[in-house]
């Protein structure tokens, strides 16, 4: 099987700077919406069975294009929701992205995975949604020749890749970087699961 953990396109959120990790505030923009049908050109011919989605609208916009334009469905899962960022959560200012940045780095740096933000979540919070969901898919369609799509968001990929992907650490995520519609492809080994390309870029994984 393969997993192909995509980011959403732009959004409005992001032009806005705001921090908005909740509900159905900010679609897409123009360009978004672009570069999520240059997303599925690229996928498009490959055995896609399943669009998963996170419920952030920039999340389900990208998802539901992707599934149109494959010709396959889709599924909203809080799974993969990007971090709840509590009672900074609408805000655009400085203060509220500092906040932000103590939070990232005390995950990040300093491994202090109880830490969050007033209102908001931990690492373990966010391990206990993704990774069994993660595990499911896995269980579903490790031993067939399927592939789903899961449309989620930078900070999470950030947080959690690394724990679903043997390969794959915060080095290699600075390296290769989180852009829009950025495409990591996974497959499953014996030894659990690997990245073989991200973005375009083949990464090295076991050979049986």
């Amino acid at each position: 099987m393969r997993i192909y953990f995509t980011r959403h396109g732009e959004s409005q959120a992001n032009l806005l700077h705001e921090i908005s990790n909740r509900g159905l505030r900010h679609g897409l923009t123009r360009q978004g919406r672009e570069q999520a049908e240059a997303l599925a050109r690229r996928l498009k011919g490959r055995p896609i069975a399943r669009v998963y989605a996170s419920p952030v609208l920039r999340a389900i916009e990208t998802g539901i294009l992707l599934a149109h334009r494959l010709d396959v469905e889709y599924e909203i899962t809080d799974a993969l929701r990007e971090y709840d960022c509590g009672m900074f959560e609408g805000r655009s200012d400085e203060a509220a992205w500092q906040g932000w940045q103590t939070l990232f780095d005390a995950w990040v740096l300093h491994h202090r995975w109880e830490q969050r933000l007033e209102g908001g979540e931990s690492f373990y919070d966010i391990r206990a949604r993704f990774e069994p969901f993660i595990e499911g898919l896995v269980r579903q369609y490790g031993e067939s020749d399927a592939e789903v799509v899961c449309v989620a968001h930078g900070g999470l990929y950030w947080m959690m890749l690394p724990l679903v992907l043997k390969n794959v650490d915060a080095a290699l995520i600075a390296q290769y970087g989180l852009d829009y519609t950025t495409c990591i492809v996974a497959e499953a080994y014996p030894a659990g699961l690997f990245c073989v390309e991200w973005n375009g870029r083949p990464v090295a994984a076991p050979k049986d």
